[in-house]
């Protein structure tokens, strides 16, 4: 009998796991952003710019760790009417501590707080983000959350059984302050996207923007916000979370505000010229009135998938359909698809300059994309596309200006030097058909240009690697070295991106 009921046991389990059901969300309100007004120092200071720029909005390229991250504190600490934070990974790390406790101060001033995460890393964190929801100012919500809260095997069971579910998630950032504000692109909240890692750093670029844009972003983060994906944190815990849990948070992150503000990091963050030019108000934007933010639909995570659920792609492909001299693509995760392919090397042939940008195999920290995006290399090439892969190596300038690191993060393009897309979404399976997205597509040479200075910097010699075609193969050099394969990956990396190349996996890349 108990050899039996041993047998049964992992069947047991996983029935039990498919009858495991989300909460009834009947009860749930919905609620949008607060309107813009006239008493805020957000909205004296915005206010007056937009004011001097009718019908525009202004926008500004943040690449530096140090200034991604002032920029987010200090308008949460200019904040006085509301707070909304999207993102798909915020990190219990140095940063990422310290920025919760700079909401928690907003909404002890009284400033409304809307936090917005994908579960798949935030159940992790899921008593905290309990705890932090019971102050009476902040608000968290879910987006397509597991019904366990806690321990590996249950959410292994609910993997098992509702996998298909799952695996869409909301890739999506953007950091909104009083509805004047909004931050976004392709960073997620913690040290390695902040340059503030002492391991490996993220390359990583944001738009950071004002004006009626904002309010733009706004509706897209209420309609996640509001979405039938989204949860509660609250409803998902019932009963688990006592009123204790909010000053034990508290008390934590005391301790982890100390060492922030004593950290290396901080000491660079307080004497970096950017920031301070930030706090100065000395802080340039671009304005144009020829701009659009696209947001996937937030039901796209219950569709079937293809490349039609896409907003964000359908408002990319008539930008680059319209490309007549150049096209920069960056893209830590690239995974062109045969597709892809053709359309790319279409326009390689026609314009004879499109560059691209990806990790390298040693760079890459998802090393399966990396095997479902080399099978494309010398077809992209022999089409005319020219490829460089962005080197691992510490210690070198690896992002866009001067903090060092060893992984592309950016999400970003531009077009006939007076184009330029920022976003979430990268050129895979993945983002096209099964995550959702966002971005802006803005029309401005300055701020194109800016990028592609940045882009030339990136595929300099002494950061990544040229790839090209000859007789004998691939073959990558920065210059001063040549390599027959894959520079600096191990064995180990080698063998898994072959392997992901016989796999049917790339609809998942």
């Amino acid at each position: 009998m108990t050899r039996k009921l041993s047998r049964l046991a992992p069947l047991l389990f996983v029935v039990l796991c498919a009858c495991s059901a989300l909460p009834d969300k009947g009860s749930v309100a919905g609620e949008n952003a607060l309107a813009v007004g006239d008493g805020t120092a957000l909205d004296r200071i915005v206010g007056e710019a937009e004011d001097a720029n009718p019908g525009r909005s202004g926008f500004r390229l943040v690449g530096e760790g140090p200034e991604a991250l002032a920029v987010r504190l200090h308008t949460a600490e200019l904040a006085e009417r509301s707070i909304d934070v999207q993102t798909y990974i915020w990190n219990a790390d140095l940063t990422g501590l310290f920025l919760v406790h700079t909401l928690i101060a907003a909404a002890d001033r009284g400033v409304r707080v809307r936090l917005l995460l994908d579960d798949l890393d935030a159940r992790a964190n899921n008593y905290a983000l309990a705890a932090l929801d019971q102050h009476p100012n902040v608000s968290v919500r879910l987006f397509n959350p597991v019904v366990s809260r806690q321990g590996a095997l249950p959410l292994v069971g609910e993997w098992i059984t509702h996998g298909r579910r799952l695996n869409r998630r909301m890739h999506n950032k953007m950091w909104i302050v009083d509805n004047r504000i909004a931050i976004g692109g392709g960073r997620n909240l913690g040290n390695e996207y902040f340059g503030a890692s002492d391991e490996a750093n993220f390359v990583d670029l944001d738009l950071a923007m004002v004006g009626p844009v904002v309010r733009k972003v706004s509706v897209s983060f209420d309609k996640y916000w509001n979405a039938g994906a989204a949860y509660p944190v609250a409803l998902l815990n019932a009963g688990s979370i006592n009123a204790d849990a909010l000053q034990d948070l508290r008390e934590h992150l005391v301790e982890t505000s100390t060492d922030a503000r004593s950290s290396e990091y901080a000491s660079a963050l307080r004497g970096d010229n950017a920031v301070q030019r930030l706090i100065q108000g000395d802080w340039s934007l671009e304005w144009t009135d020829d701009y659009r933010f696209v947001s996937d639909d937030p039901d796209k995570v219950f569709r079937d998938p293809s490349p039609g659920v896409s907003n964000v792609l359908a408002a990319l492909v008539p930008a680059l359909d319209a490309a007549e001299d150049s096209i920069r693509i960056v893209s830590p995760y690239f995974v062109p698809g045969p597709g892809g392919t053709d359309y790319l090397v279409g326009h390689g042939g026609r314009i004879a300059d499109v560059r691209i940008l990806t990790n390298s195999l040693a760079a890459n920290d998802v090393v399966a994309v990396h095997g479902g995006y080399s099978k494309y290399r010398a077809d992209l090439l022999r089409g005319g596309v020219q490829l460089w892969e962005l080197k691992p190596v510490p210690g070198v300038d690896a992002s866009w200006f001067g903090s060092s690191g060893a992984s592309l993060h950016t999400k970003a393009l531009s077009m006939d030097g007076n184009r330029l897309f920022v976003g979430s979404y990268n050129l895979d399976p993945r983002s096209t058909s099964l995550n959702c997205e966002q971005g802006v597509l803005v029309r401005s040479e300055i701020l194109t240009a800016e990028f592609e200075k940045l882009f030339a910097a990136q595929a300099s010699g002494d950061r990544a690697w040229k790839v090209t075609l000859d007789e004998g193969g691939l073959r990558w050099s920065d210059g001063s070295e040549q390599f027959e394969r894959d520079p600096e990956a191990s064995a180990g990396k080698r063998f898994m991106a072959w392997l992901t190349r016989l796999l049917p996996v790339e609809p998942q890349l």
